[in-house]
């Protein structure tokens, strides 16, 4: 039950957020009840509970989000970067879905959490890293020599702020990148972030977002990844890294 509440399975059925049933399966009782203590007649019912509703103060929706992460490795609640997009406009930082739709050659600058890395045998060196925000995705490229020099920020970051050249052949988009600056400390604020979330309402919920084209759909989707051992206050969504 304490792992049911704390991915927060007990909302949708029973109306309880995840504070609110952590609350309640801690004042459980420890022996069982008589298996039909409720409908005998040598006495009244004896409640489950013995102490008064209490008023917990309800958990900020960038926490909730990192909650999510860290009992069951992702969310349905608003991207994380969601909450970040303030902060990046103000350094310039363009969405993913913006920066894919400009034309070849534009400079621009994209951030989102690190879902692939890849560096195949057969592409000299080249490391190629898919990004994603609240928008959609963004594919990198990373030439060896930009690799070589920021090897640390390439392959630890879990935020990744790029600055780079859009590359366009048709349909296929890639973002060059000539700079690259870890945001991984921004991410770490994210549960200090939003106000109350009085309801979840995922990213594929039609009724309340509205149905469109999924720009991932032609991208390599992201596995569900458990993380048992994720700090509180730390969104870290393990990569797949193929070198």
């Amino acid at each position: 039950m304490t792992r049911l509440a704390e991915a927060d399975a007990f909302l949708p059925a029973l109306g309880l957020e995840r504070r609110e049933a952590l609350w309640a399966i801690k004042a459980l009782r420890d022996e069982p009840l008589p298996l039909f203590s409720a409908v005998l007649d040598d006495g009244p019912p004896q409640p489950e509970l013995l102490e008064p509703v209490p008023a917990l103060r309800p958990m900020a929706a960038g926490q909730e989000v990192v909650e999510d992460y860290s009992h069951i490795g992702l969310t349905l609640r608003d991207h994380p970067v969601a909450f970040l997009r303030d902060d990046l406009q103000a350094r310039h930082v363009m969405t993913c879905a913006d920066a894919s739709a400009m034309r070849d050659r534009r400079i621009t600058r994209v951030a989102g959490l690190v879902l692939v890395r890849q560096k195949p045998g057969s592409a000299k060196g080249v490391m190629f890293i898919t990004l994603e925000d609240e928008t959609g995705v963004a594919n990198l490229v990373i030439w060896p020599t930009l690799y070589e020099q920021q090897r640390r920020i390439v392959l630890t970051s879990s935020l990744l702020i790029v600055d780079g050249k859009v590359q366009r052949e048709g349909e296929v988009v890639h973002i060059v990148a000539t700079r690259l600056h870890d945001g991984s400390d921004l991410l770490a604020s994210v549960g200090d972030r939003g106000e109350a979330l009085p309801l979840p309402h995922g990213r594929g919920d039609e009724v309340y977002h509205g149905s469109a084209p999924d720009p991932r759909q032609a991208h390599p989707k992201a596995r569900d990844i458990y993380i048992p051992d994720l700090h509180l206050d730390t969104i870290r969504p393990k990569t797949r890294d193929f070198r």
